[in-house]
Protein backbone atom coordinates (compact mmCIF):
# COMPACT_ATOMS: atom_id res chain seq x y z
CA UNK A 1 0.00 0.00 0.00
CA UNK A 2 1.41 3.49 -0.89
CA UNK A 3 2.65 5.57 2.08
CA UNK A 4 0.85 8.77 1.36
CA UNK A 5 -2.76 8.02 1.20
CA UNK A 6 -5.58 8.45 3.07
CA UNK A 7 -8.54 5.16 2.82
CA UNK A 8 -11.58 4.84 4.04
CA UNK A 9 -9.91 2.74 6.89
CA UNK A 10 -7.98 5.16 8.32
CA UNK A 11 -11.41 7.43 8.68
CA UNK A 12 -12.26 6.86 12.07
CA UNK A 13 -16.30 6.55 11.40
CA UNK A 14 -17.72 4.06 13.90
CA UNK A 15 -19.97 5.19 16.36
CA UNK A 16 -18.55 3.54 18.77
CA UNK A 17 -15.19 3.80 18.70
CA UNK A 18 -16.06 7.98 18.32
CA UNK A 19 -17.82 7.42 21.75
CA UNK A 20 -15.32 5.63 22.71
CA UNK A 21 -13.16 8.56 21.96
CA UNK A 22 -14.67 11.15 23.14
CA UNK A 23 -16.81 9.43 26.40
CA UNK A 24 -13.82 6.77 27.02
CA UNK A 25 -12.27 7.69 30.90
CA UNK A 26 -8.66 6.83 28.91
CA UNK A 27 -8.33 9.80 26.04
CA UNK A 28 -6.00 12.67 26.10
CA UNK A 29 -5.64 15.83 24.10
CA UNK A 30 -3.69 18.21 23.34
CA UNK A 31 -3.88 22.02 21.70
CA UNK A 32 -1.67 23.73 18.62
CA UNK A 33 -4.15 26.40 17.94
CA UNK A 34 -5.92 26.79 15.85
CA UNK A 35 -6.17 22.79 16.49
CA UNK A 36 -6.72 20.53 19.88
CA UNK A 37 -5.88 16.94 18.86
CA UNK A 38 -7.85 14.33 21.31
CA UNK A 39 -6.87 10.87 21.19
CA UNK A 40 -6.75 7.26 22.45
CA UNK A 41 -3.72 4.50 22.73
CA UNK A 42 -5.06 0.94 22.57
CA UNK A 43 -3.82 -2.76 21.86
CA UNK A 44 -4.08 -3.58 18.00
CA UNK A 45 -6.27 -6.34 17.00
CA UNK A 46 -5.79 -8.49 13.45
CA UNK A 47 -6.48 -6.43 10.72
CA UNK A 48 -7.05 -3.03 11.98
CA UNK A 49 -5.87 0.22 11.09
CA UNK A 50 -2.69 1.38 13.12
CA UNK A 51 -4.07 5.60 12.71
CA UNK A 52 -7.72 6.28 12.18
CA UNK A 53 -8.50 10.04 12.23
CA UNK A 54 -11.65 12.10 12.20
CA UNK A 55 -11.87 15.85 11.49
CA UNK A 56 -14.65 18.38 13.51
CA UNK A 57 -15.34 21.52 12.21
CA UNK A 58 -17.88 23.28 14.69
CA UNK A 59 -20.72 25.08 12.96
CA UNK A 60 -20.12 27.70 15.25
CA UNK A 61 -16.77 28.43 13.61
CA UNK A 62 -17.98 28.48 10.35
CA UNK A 63 -21.53 28.84 9.40
CA UNK A 64 -20.89 28.37 5.52
CA UNK A 65 -20.38 24.42 4.42
CA UNK A 66 -17.71 25.98 1.95
CA UNK A 67 -15.39 27.14 4.61
CA UNK A 68 -15.94 24.10 6.91
CA UNK A 69 -15.52 21.93 3.76
CA UNK A 70 -12.19 23.65 3.17
CA UNK A 71 -10.68 23.33 6.38
CA UNK A 72 -11.71 19.59 6.71
CA UNK A 73 -9.75 19.75 3.47
CA UNK A 74 -6.60 21.19 4.76
CA UNK A 75 -6.36 19.39 7.91
CA UNK A 76 -6.91 15.76 6.08
CA UNK A 77 -4.29 16.75 3.41
CA UNK A 78 -1.95 17.83 6.32
CA UNK A 79 -2.67 14.45 8.09
CA UNK A 80 -1.70 11.85 4.93
CA UNK A 81 1.26 14.34 4.73
CA UNK A 82 2.89 13.31 8.08
CA UNK A 83 1.45 10.62 9.67
CA UNK A 84 4.30 7.75 8.33
CA UNK A 85 6.62 8.01 10.72
CA UNK A 86 4.09 7.47 13.62
CA UNK A 87 2.20 4.71 11.70
CA UNK A 88 5.67 3.02 11.89
CA UNK A 89 5.89 3.70 15.30
CA UNK A 90 2.75 2.10 16.49
CA UNK A 91 3.11 -0.66 13.74
CA UNK A 92 6.44 -1.62 15.93
CA UNK A 93 4.84 -1.29 19.16
CA UNK A 94 1.42 -3.32 18.03
CA UNK A 95 -0.92 -0.44 19.21
CA UNK A 96 -3.27 1.71 17.44
CA UNK A 97 -4.00 5.75 17.80
CA UNK A 98 -7.67 7.06 17.05
CA UNK A 99 -7.37 10.71 16.59
CA UNK A 100 -9.86 13.58 16.32
CA UNK A 101 -9.33 17.04 15.04
CA UNK A 102 -10.91 19.72 16.38
CA UNK A 103 -11.04 23.26 14.66
CA UNK A 104 -10.96 25.88 17.41
CA UNK A 105 -10.49 29.72 15.40
CA UNK A 106 -13.19 31.26 13.57
CA UNK A 107 -10.77 32.31 11.09
CA UNK A 108 -8.96 30.43 8.33
CA UNK A 109 -5.42 29.63 7.80
CA UNK A 110 -3.18 29.06 5.18
CA UNK A 111 -2.20 25.36 4.22
CA UNK A 112 1.15 25.80 5.02
CA UNK A 113 0.35 26.93 8.44
CA UNK A 114 -2.08 23.71 8.82
CA UNK A 115 0.29 21.33 7.55
CA UNK A 116 3.29 22.59 10.36
CA UNK A 117 0.53 22.21 12.98
CA UNK A 118 -0.71 18.96 12.01
CA UNK A 119 2.78 17.90 11.81
CA UNK A 120 3.40 19.34 15.28
CA UNK A 121 0.98 18.05 16.90
CA UNK A 122 1.28 14.10 15.14
CA UNK A 123 4.82 14.71 16.67
CA UNK A 124 3.71 15.22 20.10
CA UNK A 125 1.63 12.48 20.45
CA UNK A 126 4.73 10.22 18.95
CA UNK A 127 6.19 11.91 22.24
CA UNK A 128 4.16 10.51 24.66
CA UNK A 129 4.18 7.15 23.58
Amino acid sequence: MPANTLSKDERLCSRTAIEELFNGGSHRSMTVFPLRAVYVIRKRYADEQTLQMLVSVPKKCFKRAVKRNRVKRQVREAFRMAKQPLAELLTDRDETLDVAFIWLDSNLHPSEEVRAKVEKLLRRIGERL
